[in-house]
């Protein structure tokens, strides 16, 4: 094969649709991730290797959209052992600051080292010769080196999507230095934050016993790996564009009435997953209504809770605890024709989304652990006229860029309803001064500009293999 330029992550960029005659069809996945990775294969003859969910066996290579895709198949074992297993019972948790406790199972782990190489080895019968490999995230942190060993002539990059821990916490893991020793694969290991790609040299230094200086590891073999931060972005214009256009304008009016046209409209929007502190979130919107601070007729809260990996127990049971919570706050606190909260559990087009940012004055983005979250990002793009606050966590990694939001610490409830407050109470001099100097952050540096980053950074890297990836041409 002769492309110059593979991606390798656990998902395709399109998911399973029904058509209109009934016939199944591919739909890009929502995200910023296809956005910005496109371009850059159009430009290289590229090719995207994933998985594309579900246990179908018969899957060729297709293309869609103009990308070319290269399905991986998972049999129900796979899924349950690396995907769940390993992947989403042992690394996520871990990863998130232990907010759940992950399981050490070695089925999972053999499960996670046997997927890994199937993805690996794909990636190498498709790759040309000194082409560059891109793997991205948690779920395939072995096949750099696996990949490395049959590839020898590629240039190969790493990309984590999620946090990565301190090494008191990665230290728990009875597999922790196969995982370093499988990311030393690449030639360019990225990250969010520069605390985690600092975290990440710090243990091979401990681990794996390498020479480090600064963000470089030294291999007994010549080669020099690279640690670096590079804090990934959205398509900022392409969500301003959604939301100045008259349709999301007209529906962002119309869900406003369906509220009631309150004073003030508090937004969250979430995958349903303990990481997100959903819980804590709300609690903290119904004690200030209940403190007499906020009122109903005044102010209500739009949580979205997009549905997520609802066979696993632990995210059935948060389901389960926050439905529970909704249910017994707009109980005590709503009146008839105005609750509390208005929870919706279900996923939404980015036509939707872009309305509900648009129609939204507070979003609070409160996880306990996130490697960046993009929703803190698109509201900020959507808000074009420069109002809106943004209540954001200061543990995700979007706080390190948007420092201008009301910063909170999430495990702290009443410093949250006190962040809360003055986000509903800030004048409108304030909340423009911040949102102004927050849209300049993420319209710089949106998610073009985060893979022309990464891939320029790979292509400097020094190596006596691989050919430079060509940049994406840009209009």
């Amino acid at each position: 094969m002769s492309n110059n330029l593979v991606i390798v992550a656990n998902r395709l960029p399109v998911d399973r649709v029904a058509q209109a005659d009934g016939t199944p069809g591919w739909r890009v996945s929502p995200g910023g991730l296809v956005t910005a990775i496109e371009p850059v294969m159009r430009a290289n003859d590229g090719v995207w290797i994933g998985w594309p969910g579900g246990t179908e066996t018969d899957l060729q290579p297709f293309e869609h959209d103009g990308m070319s895709l290269v399905p991986m198949t998972m049999t129900q074992e796979d899924i349950q052992g690396f995907y769940e297993g390993f992947s989403n019972g042992t690394l996520w948790p871990l990863y998130h600051d232990l907010v759940a406790k992950p399981e050490f199972h070695r089925e999972w782990w053999d499960s996670y080292v046997a997927v890994n190489h199937r993805f690996a080895e794909k990636a190498a019968e498709l790759a040309a010769e000194g082409a560059t490999v891109w793997v991205h995230d948690y779920q395939l942190q072995l096949v750099p080196q696996m990949l490395r060993e049959l590839r020898p002539d590629l240039r190969i990059g790493f990309y984590l999507h999620i946090p990565f821990p301190p090494a008191e916490l990665f230290q728990q893991l009875p597999w922790r230095r196969q995982l370093l020793e499988g990311l030393l694969g690449a030639d360019l290991v990225g990250f969010q934050l520069p605390g985690a790609a600092q975290n990440f040299v710090r243990l091979v230094r401990q681990r794996v016993g390498h020479k480090t200086h600064r963000d470089l590891v030294y291999l007994p073999d010549g080669r020099t790996v690279q640690a670096a931060a590079f804090p990934i972005s959205i398509d900022a214009a392409g969500f301003e564009e959604l939301a100045r256009s008259e349709s999301v304008g007209k529906r962002a009016t119309e869900i406003r009435e369906a509220l009631g046209n309150p004073r003030k409209v508090f937004l969250g929007i979430d995958r349903l997953d303990y990481t997100k502190g959903i819980y804590a979130r709300l609690r903290a919107f119904s004690e200030l209504i209940a403190d007499g601070h906020l009122d109903v007729e005044d102010a209500v809260f739009v949580q979205v809770a997009v549905p997520s990996r609802e066979q696993v127990e632990q995210y059935r049971i948060l389901r389960d605890d926050i439905d529970r919570l909704v249910g017994r706050i707009n109980g005590d606190l709503g009146r008839i024709g105005r609750p509390a909260i208005s929870y919706l559990h279900s996923s939404y087009p980015r036509e939707e989304m872009a309305a509900l940012y648009r129609m939204a004055d507070i979003l609070a983005v409160t996880p306990y652990r996130d490697g960046m979250n993009l929703v803190a990002k698109e509201y900020v793009a959507c808000k074009y006229d420069n109002e809106g606050a943004l209540v954001l966590s200061e543990f995700a990694g979007a706080a390190d860029e948007l420092r201008q939001a009301w910063l909170v610490n999430p495990y702290d409830i009443n410093g949250m309803k006190s962040a809360m407050l003055e986000a509903y109470q800030a004048d409108e001099r304030e909340i423009t001064r911040r949102m102004k100097a927050m849209r300049k952050t993420v319209t710089q540096n949106d998610v073009a500009a985060w893979a022309d980053s990464f891939m320029s950074e790979l292509s400097d890297v020094p190596s006596s293999h691989g050919k430079a990836v060509r940049p994406a041409k840009r209009s």
